[in-house]
């Protein structure tokens, strides 16, 4: 369920609906299907599953975040990453991470400028977000910003504090989150039976072979540790000597 095939046979469905839009070509519409990506733990994985859909004609937004212990948003290699995404016609966002912020003025205002300081790094215009982990306080809040779109404003979601897989909104919500697919799957029939649609993915979570969730983590452990080991190598003349020496921790494969 989470391998690149699948993920193709979602994006087949959402194409021939022929209700694919982004978040500004939903703003109006009766009838749309958004999909989204919030990064949380790898650049890379999120960069192959960009180029999964370049090979079906299709985009959709990438929000990354710019307080993150997994990744640096500004390396050289990741911000290469994300313009390079940019130039080939997805969208970038950020996934603004709350931190224990709970002050809805200081939350507008840190969205703000985490996205005035995302597009001056990157050298574009980075105009969506989305909130990472969003309490019932934010959500509520519905964000609105000027010449900003909010993933979660009431456009694009429906707040119901008390929603169930079964209960009728306005905009069906379908995540992905640990490795399980909330408020349903996004097969042939939910595609078909609800007009406006909102598809969240982590692409950390897809791959090509389609992990379940335990092997998911050990192939993104494993991926996280080599690329420590070739970034103190590429910083450390004295590091490869060494280098055969370090045998992986515990449960790394």
């Amino acid at each position: 369920m989470f391998s690149y095939d699948d993920y193709r046979e979602i994006i087949r469905l959402i194409k021939d609906s022929g209700r694919y839009a982004t978040y500004e070509e939903a703003l109006g519409k009766d009838e749309f299907i958004i999909m989204r990506h919030d990064v949380e733990y790898s650049v890379e994985r999120a960069y192959a599953l960009s180029k999964v859909e370049e090979s079906m004609d299709f985009r959709s937004t990438f929000f990354f975040q710019w307080t993150n212990n997994s990744y640096n948003i500004l390396s050289r290699k990741n911000r290469d990453i994300l313009t390079d995404m940019h130039e080939r016609g997805q969208i970038i966002g950020l996934h603004f991470a709350l931190n224990g912020m709970t002050d809805m003025k200081l939350v507008r205002e840190r969205i703000k400028l985490e996205m005035e300081m995302l597009s001056d790094m990157l050298g574009f215009e980075v105009n969506w977000f989305s909130v990472h982990r969003p309490s019932k306080d934010i959500l509520a809040e519905n964000i609105k910003l000027p010449n900003i779109l909010n993933a979660y404003q009431d456009d694009f979601f429906t707040f119901d504090p008390k929603a169930t897989p079964e209960s009728k909104l306005d905009v069906k919500y379908m995540s992905d989150a640990n490795h399980i697919w909330r408020y349903g799957y996004p097969d042939a029939e939910n595609i078909a039976n609800h007009k406006k649609i909102q598809i969240l993915t982590h692409p950390f979570a897809w791959t090509k072979a389609g992990y379940d969730n335990k092997e998911n983590y050990r192939t993104l452990i494993n991926e996280k540790y080599e690329e420590l080991i070739n970034s103190i190598d590429n910083e450390c003349k004295d590091f490869n000597e060494y280098r055969d020496e370090f045998e992986k921790p515990n449960g790394v494969v």
